[in-house]
Formats: structure tokens, C-alpha cells, sequence
């Protein structure tokens, strides 16, 4: 009886070792097909739900939101002041020309793809911890499972590539799978419609400043704005200013909605929209204050809506004004300017309060374009063209 109790007794060891070594390589470790006794990991899943309201709301506040000009901390805000610190600081080591202008120009259009691509990587990190937090109820064809394969899942479903060699297992990793694959489509959809909005804003003002070559100068000066508009008497100076400040306000409006547009740099040599902006202030200033005998309310309108534009940006970059360290329109200069000027029948006014006027107009935006242009390194322009200087228009080949 003992010895038919023993022998049944190792038949039954036998039978369940046997079942053990039938099992796939591996298997001891993960769960079987069927059953999911996975390890969870709750600070994954917090920390995937956090980046992912965070970058989701950093690329609908970039794309979409139309943004106030004082706004809380961004990541996007803090990406830009990253990345352009120390391109800023090598492109200064460049000689002054078109090697340091090359390198500038490829700032805004490379940040731009990189942003892109940050946002598309932190989403794909951010789901994957999700699963991975929850337990990695996810599976590849060998049976695998781990924050490698999630990660894997997580890339072919945001970019909607719809594999199928890496299955979810339960109704929540189902759900997950599903979610991703909605944001990347609308993600990438967004994206489509969002770079060719940049490039039209960025052609908006480029036109105008392009304009603005024949107007006054290369680059851009007071002085031979005035004296080439003066010279024909039928110009049209007010439609001019009322043109000058529309192209204000939309700059004001773009670059405030979209700041990457403010490292776009303009196509030809001497341009820039900083310089653009400049000019026109100093013209405005000038015919407010000093040029007798010709009241413009265009040019007071104009001047408030371009340094309403050049005081908002400054806030947009959190730039403090400063003023330049040396006078953009000395003694000597000012008598240069007014002989410019005076040689189409222009007279400024010589008064104490006109004066005072003037330096009082100059004051108002003077240290914001100053710290607008130290910062994006595009020059201000001068008050009088250099003698000898030429347009681009008429060195272009």
C-alpha cells in the first residue's frame, strides 16, 4: 500500500516537472498569455500624465491660443532662451558679414523643427510611461513585454504607423493605444497647418520691408526717407505712414502670437525688420516734432502703434530698455542731417520746445529697439546714409 501511495506520489512530481519544462524560455519571469500579473509603477504614471498636460498645453498655448503678451513661465519660452544663448554667444564670435548673417538666418527655421520634434518625442516618452506605469499589459510577438516595448508601441502609434507586432492585453492599454493614436493624428495635422502660417507671416513682412529699399535706403535711414519722398511734391507720405502703421500692427499681432518670428531674419543684406521698425519711428519723431509747416496726425498714429510694437516685444523677451551707450544723432550729425534734408525744401523747426520735443519722442522707444537689436543682433540703422552707400537694388546681380 506504501509503495502504490509512493509511486503515485512521484508520477504526480514527474507530471508537474515536465509542465514546468514545457514552458517558453522565460515565462517564469512574465506572465503567461491570458493572465497579467504585471508590476506597477505609479510614479511613471504620474509623471506620464504630467508631461503630457504639459506639452499638450505648450503646443496648443504655441499653435493655436491667441497669447497675451504677459504670460506665466512656458516651456516653449524657456526651449527658445535655451537654445538661443548660446548660438547668440557663438555667432558673435564670427566676423561682422555674411558668414555671421548665415549662421543667424538658420536659428529660426532649425529652432522651429526642433521644437517640433521635442514636442513629438516628449509625447512618445510620456505614453510610454503611462504603460509603463500601469503595468505593461503590452506583449511582442516573442512574448516580451518591458518599458522597451512600450516605448516601441508608443512611437508607431503616435505616428499612426498601425504595425500590429505589439498587442495590448487589456481594456486599459487598449484605451491608451487608442488615445495616442488620436493626439498624434490631430498632433501632426496641427503641425501641417502651423509652419505654413509661419512662413506666410514671415512673407507678410518681408514684403514691406523689401518695399522700404527703394523708400529709404539700404539699410533703411531717416534722412533719405524723407528727402526722397519730399523731393516729388505729389508723394503720398500720409498714405505711406497709414501703410507703415498697419504693417505695425500686424507685426505687433504675429510676433506676439508667434515669437520664433522674431529670429526669422530678412533675405537680403542690410534689411531687417528691427531696422525697419527703427526707421520709421525716427521719421515719425521727426515729423512730429521738428519739420515746420506740415501737421501729419498720420505720422503721431503711426509712431504710437510702431512703439506700441517695439514695447510689447521687449515684454514678450523680458528684455529690460536700455539706452544705446552712444547718441545715435549727435550735434554734428543733426547739422548733417538737416543740410540732407533741406536740399528738397524740408526745414526743421530750431525752437527750444520743439527740440525738447523731439528728444522727448526719441526717449519713448529709443531703449526699447536698442535692447530689441542687442538681443537678436540686427543692427540699428543711422540717421544719414554713409556717403557712397547703394541700395540693394542696385548692387543686386
Amino acid at each position: 500500500m506504501a509503495t502504490a501511495v509512493g509511486q503515485a506520489l512521484d508520477d504526480a512530481v514527474a507530471q508537474v516537472t515536465d509542465a514546468v519544462r514545457a514552458e517558453p524560455a522565460g515565462s517564469l519571469g512574465e506572465a503567461a498569455p491570458g493572465s497579467y500579473p504585471r508590476t506597477m509603477h505609479p510614479w511613471a504614471a504620474a509623471v506620464g500624465s504630467l508631461l503630457t498636460l504639459v506639452i499638450l498645453w505648450d503646443a496648443f498655448q504655441t499653435i493655436i491660443l491667441s497669447r497675451r503678451v504677459s504670460r506665466r513661465f512656458r516651456p516653449t519660452r524657456a526651449f527658445y532662451r535655451l537654445l538661443w544663448t548660446p548660438w547668440r554667444a557663438a555667432a558673435k564670435r564670427v566676423p561682422q558679414g555674411n558668414r555671421r548673417e548665415n549662421v543667424l538666418t538658420v536659428f529660426g527655421p532649425l529652432s522651429l523643427i526642433l521644437l517640433i520634434a521635442l514636442w513629438a518625442l516628449g509625447l512618445i516618452v510620456s505614453f510610454a510611461l503611462l504603460q509603463w506605469g500601469f503595468g505593461s499589459q503590452l506583449t511582442d510577438p516573442d512574448g516580451h513585454t518591458g518599458f522597451g516595448v512600450d516605448l516601441y508601441l508608443s512611437g508607431t502609434t503616435f505616428f499612426t504607423l498601425g504595425l500590429g507586432d505589439v498587442t495590448p492585453r487589456t481594456a486599459l492599454a487598449r484605451g491608451l493605444t487608442v488615445f495616442e493614436s488620436g493626439i498624434g493624428f490631430a498632433f501632426l495635422a496641427l503641425v501641417i497647418g502651423y509652419v505654413p502660417l509661419i512662413s506666410q507671416a514671415f512673407s507678410r513682412r518681408e514684403v514691406s520691408i523689401s518695399m522700404l529699399d527703394a523708400s529709404a535706403g539700404s539699410p533703411p535711414t531717416a534722412a533719405q526717407l524723407l528727402r526722397r519722398h519730399f523731393r516729388d511734391e505729389d508723394a503720398d507720405i500720409r498714405g505711406f505712414f497709414r501703410d507703415w502703421e498697419r504693417w505695425s500692427a500686424e507685426l505687433l499681432e504675429s510676433h506676439v502670437s508667434f515669437p520664433v518670428l522674431s529670429y526669422f531674419r530678412s533675405q537680403h543684406d542690410n534689411q531687417s525688420w528691427v531696422a525697419a521698425l527703427t526707421t520709421i519711428l525716427d521719421v515719425c519723431a521727426l515729423v512730429v516734432a521738428r519739420i515746420e509747416e506740415r501737421p501729419m496726425p498720420t505720422a503721431r498714429l503711426t509712431f504710437a502703434m510702431a512703439r506700441h510694437a517695439v514695447v510689447d516685444l521687449c515684454a514678450v523677451f523680458s528684455l529690460k530698455p536700455t539706452p544705446p551707450p552712444v547718441d545715435r544723432l549727435p550735434p554734428s550729425e543733426e547739422k548733417r542731417l538737416e543740410s540732407f534734408v533741406a536740399a528738397v525744401g524740408v526745414r526743421f523747426r530750431a525752437d527750444e520746445a520743439a527740440v525738447a520735443k523731439f528728444r522727448a519722442l526719441r526717449a519713448m522707444y529709443e531703449p526699447y529697439v536698442h535692447a530689441l537689436s542687442r538681443f537678436l543682433i540686427m543692427p540699428l540703422p543711422e540717421w544719414v546714409s554713409p556717403e557712397g552707400a547703394n541700395d540693394s537694388w542696385h548692387t543686386m546681380a
